[in-house]
């Protein structure tokens, strides 16, 4: 996600951290290399002009000019412009004073609508809610088949309807009441999609809006069409009048150009990106921490919530007690890279991380699912004294670990020094908790959490 657009920011900051001081020109320059890097990352192009134009009018007053950390000062403009394009602040969904509240899920077909279905009825189950979820996509079987294989490996309620309720509006109506009478306070519609947006489905939509009165328009979109996604869903808000937009398969946009350009060119806010495969693989969008990103700042926050919800806080204040005493051995990295799955990939959470410093180094780090299982594997294989002590792994002992693991001593070798930025980087990090708790309020004691997960 932004991976491309953050790589191409961080050498423009790169080059302004070179110069001895900005002036009109070289900011000029500077920014004329940003509005190049969000274009080729598929912005739309009055999006472009409008963060150039206020960035400018603001990195060019004497303040920032003569300022003793100019660019950093200017960083900190464009990470303020951006939060306003993404949108200021999470937007949360809206719920009916008098359940169940009707979520419309909409969009073209082959966005992901009813992927992104199951995945936001788990995401509301998580949070406190009790979904119920029907199809309504009478045109294609197997839309309503594939709904009911998420809901029952989610182990969530779906309206199926009867023989008789061939209509989408019945089947809605009824799909309604059951949710009312079982208690379920949130209905999440899966609507039918078409290749391209035309009257008869639009007509079908309205009749569900006048039905249903849903509290959210969900507009779900492809992120990696780009623009294209854009223009649907100003189409659909124009005729339908969307809430939100969901957008899918943000983990493979590295470009991100639908997401920094929607709320601009919809006038609505994207709620929610689906970020992999998984059922879980589904988040809040967040404008400041998505800036954050894109500027290569990394996304502490997240990551810290995710490892509140998958790690045991007494096993974290062990792990912070032998991060300070450099007692984490080998056999605590091992643990964690078994926790770590709970979290995701390494490559999504390294990419929570600063690109700066030791961690942008780290960015390389980016074993698989198999490389976790050989790292496993090769731990397992030596000897308690060895996980409990590193410094004792010499070329003999490398040798035989090697063939207990049916690895290579190359691969013994990646380990220990993997092993040792680990190390280095949970110290780091452990640090710097304690502040982070400071500056998160009613998220405090994070300091106690070191760095779960690897």
């Amino acid at each position: 996600m932004f991976d491309n657009l953050s790589d191409k920011l961080q050498r423009v900051f790169k080059n302004m951290r070179g110069e001895g001081r900005l002036t009109a020109e070289n900011m000029d320059a500077a920014l004329r290399e940003v509005r190049v890097a969000l274009l080729e990352a598929d912005v739309n192009f009055k999006v472009v002009k409008q963060l150039i134009e206020a960035v400018k009018t603001r990195a060019m007053g004497t303040e920032v000019l003569q300022s003793l950390s100019p660019y950093q000062q200017v960083i900190g403009i464009i990470n303020e412009e951006l939060i306003k394009i993404l949108g200021s602040h999470e937007s949360k969904l809206r719920f009916a004073n008098e359940p169940p509240s009707v979520f419309l899920i909409v969009g073209l077909q082959g966005s992901g609508k009813t992927t992104s279905t199951g995945k936001l009825a788990r995401w509301l189950t998580k949070n406190g809610h009790r979904p119920q979820l029907v199809s309504v996509d009478i045109y294609r079987p197997a839309a309503r088949k594939q709904l009911a294989i998420i809901a029952r490996d989610n182990k969530l309620p779906i309206y199926d309807g009867t023989p008789e309720e061939t209509g989408v509006v019945d089947l809605a109506r009824s799909a309604r009441r059951e949710a009312a009478n079982n208690g379920r306070d949130v209905l999440l519609v899966d609507t039918a999609g078409r290749l391209h947006i035309d009257d008869q489905l639009m007509d079908e939509l309205q009749q569900l809006k006048t039905l249903l009165n849903p509290v959210e328009i969900l507009f779900v979109a492809d992120a990696m069409t780009g623009q294209d996604a854009v223009k649907s869903a100003d189409e659909f808000h124009k005729q339908l009048g969307i809430t939100g937009v969901i957008l899918t398969k943000m983990d493979g946009d590295a470009r991100g150009g639908a997401a920094l350009s929607i709320r601009h060119v919809t006038g609505q806010p994207l709620k929610f990106v689906g970020v992999g495969e998984k059922s879980d693989a589904f988040e809040a969008f967040h404008p400041d921490r998505a800036a954050s990103r894109i500027l290569g700042m990394g996304d502490i926050v997240s990551f810290v919530e995710k490892a509140q919800e998958a790690f045991d806080s007494k096993q974290q204040e062990e792990m912070q007690r032998k991060l300070i005493d450099n007692e984490f051995t080998l056999e605590d990295f091992r643990d964690q890279l078994k926790s770590l799955r709970k979290l995701g990939s390494l490559e999504s959470i390294l990419k929570m991380m600063p690109k700066v410093g030791m961690m942008k180094d780290l960015q390389s780090m980016q074993p698989d699912e198999k490389e976790l299982t050989r790292i496993v594997a090769i731990i397992d294989s030596m000897t308690p004294k060895e996980r409990h002590n590193h410094m004792i792994i010499n070329g003999s002992r490398r040798r035989r670990i090697a063939r207990g693991s049916g690895t290579s001593v190359e691969k013994v070798n990646d380990l220990l020094k993997q092993y040792g930025q680990a190390r280095k980087m949970m110290k780091t990090l452990s640090g710097n908790m304690g502040f982070l708790g400071k500056k998160m309020g009613k998220m405090g004691g994070l300091g106690k959490l070191g760095l779960p997960g690897f």
